[in-house]
């Protein structure tokens, strides 16, 4: 792709502890509308979430996040949010909530290929 689109990301948070607010980056849900691009990554660092809270539930929250994903995705099994269009979906998953995941507030940018901003955006605030 030549030319630089428009997306929008949220980091995606394990709160183990909400009244705490410390939290752990597990994710990036990334969205770009021109190229039809609507995915969250998500890895989880057990040791800093053990770190934070030694009692929370990692299956649990790897539940969560897998839902998280197939929502993103589409995908037919994860409910009728996941039925919504992409815009709809993104904005829903990164909707202020307090629960044990939370998503930052949605960020702008520019890019020519959403995938490989993902991939960067992922390794950089992740992992």
């Amino acid at each position: 792709m030549n030319e630089r689109t428009v997306y929008e990301y949220a980091i995606v948070r394990v709160v183990p502890r909400v009244e705490r607010e410390e939290f752990v980056n597990v994710g990036v849900a990334l969205y770009c509308r021109k190229q039809r691009y609507a995915h969250v990554k998500v890895y989880v660092d057990a040791s800093k979430c053990i770190a934070l809270d030694a009692t929370i539930d990692l299956e649990l929250i790897h539940r969560h996040l897998e839902s998280f994903v197939k929502i993103c995705a589409g995908e037919k099994e994860a409910g009728k949010i996941a039925e919504l269009d992409q815009t709809e979906r993104f904005r829903w998953l990164t909707a202020k909530r307090s629960t044990i995941i939370q998503s930052s507030p949605a960020h702008p940018g520019l890019c020519y290929s959403a995938e490989e901003t993902h991939q960067e955006l992922f390794e950089k605030l992740v992992l």
